[in-house]
């Protein structure tokens, strides 16, 4: 007889944005009209900046000649991209890494999803609340959890992030291993000052843990005093990985290009205390299970650091984070206290309401789709995330559909 996973059993029914789906599936269907504006998955609405463009079909049009078609490409990435990488987003920030502790994907989401398979099952994890689900849900397919129950799963150490801490939680209280952080965070908006982040990176030293940094949102800071990378924090590369992503800094969600940094410093230990090279975990792991992102799409990722690249996509991060001034100026106006959208793409809004609630509201009133907090954990009970992802004229109906309905 066959047996299934049992673990995932314990996760909730179905996942957060599938539920927002069918809501608003739901509704287009009641009512068709006015078209439903969506603020509320973090998907780009912005074409591919034109160097990108040119690099993509540049690329595609040698896959048309035998002499210079590619088949199969390094696992890790092609060494032109990881080479620019390196070059531009660490080491011109005076982060020491390097091409080789580089890992091409097709995703953030993955990445961060996969990585936990290197580690322990009886590993000791903390997650913040709230989170990206994905941090959560993948542990628990793994069996690091016992049952949900009150609207957490039993064996996580929560990070708790509310409105007294800024959102960015207090250090553990207890020893943990693997330690999820995400800044500028999705999905609350707040960032982490490098002071701040130091404190973390020490206690990953002194506990012999390690840190998961989600940084695919770093592209969006716009106070020059706050980090990019958890690298420029001297002694992260023996306790940190980074994770980036292509799809919202230069709208790759649809061809899909990312990146993990393993640098080859960081240690992990076997159940009888001998050292292990975790760059050399996870190189085997990625070797093992994935093929490699396609040639045109990482010639399209190299043309990001070109000089054409970087003002392109630059102006694609201020045309987003416009509409997030926008977003957080007109919810703060109707009464509702928000953080982010400063130096990241989402806005985290206090409704004084419960989420699901509210959602509901803004989408049978006003046609707009937000994000309800309670999906996030029970920290965000009584929030919305509100994405600026979106065309200047879209946020701007939907504020003023906002307007309407929340003054009705």
């Amino acid at each position: 007889m066959i047996r299934i996973n049992d673990n995932y059993l314990k996760l909730k029914a179905s996942y957060l944005f599938s539920d927002i789906a069918k809501r608003v599936t739901a509704h287009q269907q009641r009512q068709p009209e006015p078209a439903v504006i969506r603020l509320g998955i973090g998907d780009v609405t912005r074409a591919l900046p034109e160097a990108c463009i040119a690099a993509f079909h540049k690329a595609v049009d040698e896959m048309a000649a035998d002499v210079s078609f590619r088949g199969y490409g390094p696992e890790q990435g092609y060494g032109f991209l990881r080479e620019a990488i390196a070059a531009n987003d660490f080491k011109a920030r005076g982060a020491d890494i390097h091409a080789d502790e580089i890992f091409v994907s097709d995703g953030a989401k993955c990445d961060t999803g996969n990585i936990q398979e290197i580690f322990d099952n009886a590993a000791r994890i903390a997650i913040p609340d709230p989170v990206y689900p994905v941090y959560l849900d993948t542990n628990v397919m793994a069996g690091r959890t016992g049952p949900y129950r009150n609207g957490r799963y039993d064996g996580i150490v929560y990070l708790d992030g509310h409105a007294e801490n800024g959102f960015i939680p207090d250090l553990p209280r207890e020893p943990v291993d693997l330690i999820y952080l995400c800044f500028p965070n999705n999905p609350t908006g707040a960032t982490i000052t490098a002071d701040r982040l130091k404190t973390w990176v020490d206690y990953a030293a002194a506990n012999k843990a390690i840190i998961l940094y989600d940084a695919a949102y770093e592209a969006f800071i716009r106070d020059d005093s706050l980090p990019h990378s958890i690298y420029e924090i001297e002694g992260a590369r023996e306790v940190a990985i980074e994770f980036r992503s292509f799809s919202k800094t230069a709208g790759f969600t649809g061809t899909r290009c990312a990146y993990t940094v393993v640098p080859t410093s960081l240690m992990a230990f076997t159940a009888s205390g001998d050292v292990q090279s975790v760059h050399n975990l996870w190189s085997r792991r990625h070797s093992t299970k994935f093929n490699g992102v396609s040639y045109p799409v990482q010639r399209a990722a190299e043309a990001v650091y070109s000089d054409a690249g970087k003002s392109q996509v630059a102006d694609l991060a201020s045309y987003y984070m416009a509409n997030a001034d926008l977003i957080r100026k007109e919810m703060q106006a109707l009464g509702y206290p928000c953080i982010g959208g400063e130096n990241s793409p989402y806005i985290w809004v206090s409704t004084g309401k419960e989420s699901w609630a509210f959602f509901d509201m803004l989408l049978e009133k006003a046609g707009v789709v937000c994000t309800p907090g309670a999906g996030f954990g029970t920290c965000g009970e009584g929030y919305i995330r509100i994405s600026a992802f979106n065309s200047h004229e879209n946020v701007t109906t939907a504020m003023t559909r906002i307007r309407c309905a929340l003054k009705s």
